[in-house]
């Protein structure tokens, strides 16, 4: 925003701040975080502590300190920030993701030669898990994590830890595993998304879907064409007891076959065009494949007669493509129309545009402090920052030019 931009909401960003902040009980805490959103919404390149200090007209140390060594409840600022983003965006799906923040040097928490989405390759980065609530025109982060490599776990990583005052608790766990841990905490304030959603990093991993099913949790995940299924009209098998042993259980018996063999068996025939929502050039159409499978391997667990439940496979079948380019698994009832299924499934790309704008424009991967609880501080605010442009965007009332 632009001084006179800002200078038009001002009351409204007040009022904002006052209700996210509340839970800070020091007033100059309370001032001090209001300091720093104006910091992150002001025009500028970046947003890290001195050139926002600039713009602002203060000394950089006042921010400093509210982010790197003051004591304020961020949790509690963050379930606040959860509960008025699925109030502002009422979303239709959650979208799980993960980006990566390039960092030069080693000494930020959790900084490592890794995969960085952003650049599409291995580099020296930190890699934040985040939940986002989407529909096609607004989105929002829920929560975030910061994923911590396995070389910051050990006696080898123990001088890192205390320089950069990791905590005990925060140790190498996958990124589903911290997804899912994201959706129980915000399971635990009563927010509970409709469907979740998420690109084949977590899709094609068979623990991460389960966790969606054992907490009754509806998805549209995309996946892989290796991933093996059974066909629809399968029947398990029970072998003839040898008398000897456990009692075989019943089972299917035929070798699974890859999403990308029951698609191309179904045909091109198959193939029926859908659109899903209005771009910036027209309506948004491709021609799709929608079939019901039963999915092989450890996952799902079959039922006592030895059943896997059926799953809808769809199947991105442009119409001058020899092959499917695209797939997505979801357990969303029989009869929802494959209008619904697309849109849902396609809902993700909201996301692109949420890490755009938090990091070109809000200074996401700005930060440049050393500590684990500077970093989680900075994405709070950063958060608070993007939900009160969403807010701005989404509310009638909001003054134009917002």
């Amino acid at each position: 925003m632009t001084p006179e931009e800002l200078a038009g909401c001002r009351a409204r960003l007040e009022d904002f701040a006052a209700e996210v902040f509340a839970p800070l009980v020091r007033s100059d805490q309370r001032a001090k975080g209001g300091l720093y959103l104006r910091g992150l919404l002001l025009d500028g390149r970046r947003k890290s502590m001195q050139p926002m200090a600039r713009r602002l007209g203060v000394d950089h140390q006042r921010l400093q300190q509210f982010v790197t060594s003051s004591t304020w409840p961020v949790a509690a600022v963050q379930r606040r920030l959860a509960r008025r983003a699925v109030a502002a965006v009422r979303p239709e799906v959650w979208v799980v993701d993960d980006t990566g923040l390039p960092k030069d040097g080693d000494l930020s928490p959790a900084v490592a030669a890794q995969y960085c989405p952003p650049l599409g390759k291995t580099a020296n980065c930190q890699v934040a898990v985040s939940v986002h609530a989407a529909t096609d025109t607004a989105s929002c982060p829920l929560a975030w994590r910061l994923f911590v490599p396995a070389c910051w776990d050990g006696p080898d990583a123990a001088e890192r830890r205390r320089h950069c005052r990791v905590p005990p608790e925060a140790h190498h766990r996958p990124k589903w595993q911290l997804a899912l841990e994201m959706l129980d905490e915000l399971a635990g304030l009563c927010l509970r998304p409709a469907v979740v959603a998420a690109d084949a990093g977590y899709g094609n991993n068979a623990s991460f879907r389960s966790g969606l099913e054992e907490r009754q949790l509806a998805y549209v995940l995309q996946v892989k064409g290796e991933l093996t299924a059974y066909p629809v009209d399968i029947e398990p098998v029970t072998l003839p007891y040898g008398g000897l042993g456990p009692r075989p259980l019943p089972r299917y018996r035929t070798r699974p076959v890859s999403l990308r063999e029951h698609v191309l068996a179904a045909g091109r025939g198959q193939a029926v065009t859908v659109d899903w929502r209005q771009g910036s050039r027209g309506r948004m159409r491709s021609r799709f494949v929608f079939l019901r499978v039963r999915l092989a391997g450890r996952r799902p667990k079959p039922a006592d007669d030895g059943t896997i439940g059926l799953r809808w496979l769809i199947a991105q079948w442009p119409k001058n493509a020899d092959a499917p380019v695209k797939y997505w698994l979801s357990n969303l009832p029989a009869d929802l129309p494959p209008r619904v299924l697309v849109r849902l499934a396609k809902t993700r790309w909201r996301i692109e545009h949420d890490y755009r704008e938090l990091k070109t424009a809000l200074g996401l991967d700005h930060f440049e402090g050393r500590s684990w609880d500077g970093w989680h501080r900075h994405i709070t605010l950063v958060t608070a920052a993007h939900l009160f442009l969403t807010e701005q965007r989404t509310d009638p009332k909001a003054p134009a030019g917002a």
